[in-house]
């Protein structure tokens, strides 16, 4: 615990950046850059969280393996703070995760356990914890292990650093949906805040947690695959919380991709897929607002670095072997930056 203490003291809160589009003007974005965490994405927060979690419900003890399952960002946090902690830690990840992922969980000292079929990455983390690994669970415990009335979390923040801006209370906040807990922290927050700020869950098409909130069956499965690692999961996951979102953004591929190559205009560096799907939710709602005649502030998340994903997103021969190409997609983003207008379809 003393440890986790003086990490979470050593650690400084992310940078919220921001864009002006000629587009959409009186609308401010801001994009809070949790890639610029010590582990490289907003996943650090939460690994710090169920460690925490699983110390206080004395779960974890010293000397004790650890296990997740991840597809790669969670793992990659988690492994590091096995490591400041001295503990040995397996991350189940679906065999086609990308290269690079499992390459840096590996150089902090954890092991990858490689699962042909994605859908069966939590029985084989079920398989580690009985043999007497401590299950740290983002999937099932993420929305409960992360306090969202303060603590530092997200929300927390992010109301914190729009404080002095000229639209300080955002008109949405976007954000993807991977375990469902940085959505239910949010739409908690805002609520617990009294805030008239509402919340978007950007999304791939068809994701689970899309079909699931269109008709609040939490039986509800993905109608189709993605590329993006880290959100569009296959089913609704137990920490989606449908009731604190107030919109669904659903993204095909194809976009995300291009606006993932678009930050990289934008900003200089390189951002992860999720970070695409978001930026695409952001503009989808700018242009509705710009239709109304409304101005404000728009705050998304900069989710992970994209140098993740050299060899996978940013690789053109990577993606016409999946038959993708983003060329197009991306001509129309930045056009639609000129011009305001939504991209994607109605």
């Amino acid at each position: 615990m003393a440890t986790l203490r003086q990490e979470a003291a050593r650690s400084a809160d992310t940078h919220l950046l921001r864009l002006d589009f000629p587009g959409f003007p009186g609308i401010a974005f801001y994009f809070k850059d949790e890639a610029s965490h010590p582990t490289g994405s907003l996943k650090h927060r939460l690994a710090r969280s169920l460690f925490l979690y699983a110390l206080c419900n004395g779960r974890l003890h010293e000397g004790q393996r650890v296990v997740d399952a991840s597809s790669g960002s969670t793992a990659i946090s988690e492994a590091w703070f096995a490591r400041l902690l001295g503990l040995p830690f397996v991350a189940v990840m679906p065999a086609c995760t990308a290269p690079r992922k499992i390459a840096d969980v590996e150089a902090l000292g954890g092991t990858c356990d490689l699962v042909g079929d994605p859908a069966q990455v939590h029985a084989r983390a079920a398989w580690h914890a009985a043999r007497g690994a401590c299950h740290l669970d983002q999937f099932g415990l993420a929305e409960r292990a992360t306090d969202w009335r303060g603590n530092n979390n997200i929300a927390e923040s992010i109301v914190g650093q729009m404080a002095q801006e000229p639209a300080p209370e955002p008109a949405w906040i976007v954000c993807g949906a991977g375990t469902g807990g940085t959505s239910a922290t949010i739409g908690r927050y805002l609520r617990y805040r009294g805030l008239r700020t509402r919340l978007c869950v950007a999304d791939p098409t068809g994701s689970g947690f899309a079909n699931g909130w269109r008709t609040r069956d939490r039986a509800a499965t993905a109608t189709g695959c993605t590329l993006i690692e880290g959100i569009g999961r296959p089913c609704v996951e137990p920490g989606f919380v449908f009731e604190v979102v107030d919109a669904v953004v659903e993204v095909p591929d194809e976009h995300s991709i291009a606006a993932a190559w678009l930050l990289e205009d934008l900003f200089g560096r390189r951002y992860g897929g999720s970070s695409g799907t978001n930026l695409i939710a952001c503009l989808q709602l700018a242009a509705a607002m710009r239709a109304r005649g409304e101005h404000g502030s728009i705050v998304s998340l900069l989710c992970d670095r994209g140098e993740r994903y050299e060899g996978t997103l940013f690789d053109p021969a990577w993606l016409r072997g999946r038959g993708v190409d983003p060329s197009g997609a991306l001509q129309h983003l930045r056009a639609c930056l000129r011009s305001g207008e939504p991209p994607l379809s109605a």
